[in-house]
């Protein structure tokens, strides 16, 4: 795992400065503290910093060809990279190192942009071709790996692993987007492809992006999305079968390192899987760490420590006060944009335990929204229900009446709280499950915003993005349509970079099987 930065002069222009590039890399040194790397040519700086996990003596960055023509600047893991490498050795090409990022290079050279559907794995990259005079970025298919980019106004493509890696260089502009402020009081997290910054984007995650000297930048082009499509299912046995086994073989290909590795427990159902694997899979015992509260109603480490007991692994605990609020101006510094998820806390303490003992963790994350895990999934199939009782024409009308004439009873028990479904199911699907999602209403927004700022929003609102993934969903299925929602927005805006940022802190990678894309 390791944080990449770089500087390309769109036009003919001025030379890298680099000393600019190396206060980009300086900014993200927790994302690699084993080493770093630079990389200059004419109007172009790559850096890189490692965190060294496959070929500890040979993998440096950036990393080039025997000729020099084809330069890379790589985070993330390749868990097919054997596989490619042997393919391309029966090709013709040559290979001085074991590293997984060579296969990029190497590959580049044998498939050019259709490189990244023959990955498996976590991926931000950036290639350059000195032949071509392009700049090649690419983002993994489920965004676990970040990648920020932006221009400058003299034409130079400024991009990083971090947004404060973007923001080191001086001719970025720091002007806030709107629509990015509006999205993230709605859902608590500035999602793809926006950044809090109007002059700052992230690639999206299945998205590739071609910089061609003297063009202006283009739009990132989607090289995978999620299928949705119907598959010829056997019964359930065999399909019981058939997950443990693409599970454990997801699994497998992740222990790969010449490091310490151990995994997240939390006594789910997700991440006791993937430990249950691991202890199959490997001799020695499982490094696993959890974190325990001592409000007993948020603690579910004894769950955490019957699983440990049943694969008799290396089991780690430590108990975290809920009131403890030391972490956040430094979760500030983390994750440079804002960020409500108060489980950044916790995740930030189970990383820092891991790095003590491992520096490559498995995780469970993802389950969720592979199978359909979340209980709001639940509420939004009965709200689906509930509006069929009635014609759509006055479904509207309806529970609108009821919704406004029905008592906010935020203290009552969920059953009884039927303001909040009223006014969800007085709205079509997709709107109503943005709002089941939302922190800040329509309404609470609204009251926050001045004169000025909703003339800067020219009538925008968050759930347009909600409309803009279901709109492009694979399926008609209200189901499979909220899950990639989910997987577009929550997964990769929230859940993967709260992941990112706390384990990168810690100098800790963090491998999450259930989001292999087989």
């Amino acid at each position: 795992m390791c944080g990449i930065a770089g500087i390309f002069q769109m036009g003919v222009g001025d030379a890298v400065d680099p000393s600019v590039l190396e206060r980009m890399n300086q900014a993200q040194f927790h994302r690699g503290p084993d080493e770093g790397g630079y990389h200059y040519g004419p109007g172009l700086g790559l850096a890189h910093r490692r965190l060294s996990i496959i070929d500890l003596s040979g993998g440096q960055q950036p990393m080039a060809d025997q000729e020099g023509r084809v330069v890379v600047v790589f985070n993330g893991e390749i868990y097919n990279f054997a596989e490619l490498r042997t393919e391309l050795m029966g090709l013709g090409h040559h290979f001085r190192t074991r590293s997984d990022t060579e296969v990029l290079v190497e590959g580049w050279k044998a498939w050019g942009e259709a490189l990244v559907q023959r990955l498996r794995g976590m991926f931000a990259f950036a290639l350059w071709d000195r032949t071509e005079e392009t700049v090649f970025l690419a983002r993994d298919r489920l965004g676990i790996k970040p990648l920020y980019y932006g221009l400058t106004d003299r034409g130079a493509l400024v991009f990083g692993s971090e947004l404060k890696v973007v923001l080191a260089h001086p001719g970025i502009r720091r002007d806030l987007d709107p629509q990015a402020v509006e999205e993230y009081l709605a859902l608590g997290y500035v999602p793809d492809p926006r950044s809090i910054l109007s002059t700052v984007k992230k690639l999206p995650a299945g998205y590739r992006l071609l910089c061609r000297r003297n063009d202006a930048l283009g739009e990132p082009r989607q090289y995978w999305d999620l299928p949705f499509a119907p598959v010829d299912s056997g019964d359930e046995r065999q399909l019981s079968e058939e997950l443990i086994e693409r599970l454990r073989e997801a699994v497998r290909i992740r222990l790969v390192a010449e490091v310490p590795l151990g995994a997240f427990l939390s006594g789910g159902v997700d991440s006791s899987a993937v430990v249950a694997l691991m202890a199959q899979l490997q001799s020695d015992p499982v490094n696993t760490c959890s974190i325990g509260f001592d409000v007993p109603e948020f603690d579910e480490s004894v769950y955490a420590q019957r699983v440990a007991q049943q694969y008799n692994t290396e089991h780690h605990q430590r108990t975290v006060n809920p009131d403890d609020f030391d972490l956040i101006d430094q979760l500030a510094s983390l994750y440079d944009e804002p960020f409500a998820d108060s489980s950044a806390l916790p995740t930030y303490r189970v990383c820092q335990l891991a790095r003590e003992r491992v520096t490559v963790a498995l995780s469970g994350d993802g389950g969720d929204e592979n199978f359909a895990g979340y209980r709001r999934y639940r509420w939004h199939m009965n709200e689906a229900r509930m509006r069929g009782v009635l014609p759509r024409p006055v479904q509207g009308p309806v529970f609108g009446a009821l919704g406004s004439l029905y008592p906010k009873l935020d203290w009552a028990p969920r059953f009884l709280r039927a303001k909040s479904t009223f006014q969800a199911l007085a709205r079509d699907p997709v709107a109503g499950y943005y709002r089941n999602f939302c922190l800040l209403v329509d309404e609470q927004r609204e009251a926050l915003y001045s004169d000025a700022f909703r003339r800067a929003l020219q009538g925008y609102n968050a759930v347009e993005l909600f409309r803009y993934h279901a709109a492009r969903s694979p399926s008609d299925d209200l189901l499979s349509q909220a899950q990639y929602i989910d997987f577009k927005t929550y997964l990769s805006g929230d859940i993967l970079t709260k992941v990112d940022r706390a384990s990168m802190a810690h100098a800790l990678e963090v491998r999450v099987p259930i989001l292999d894309h087989q």
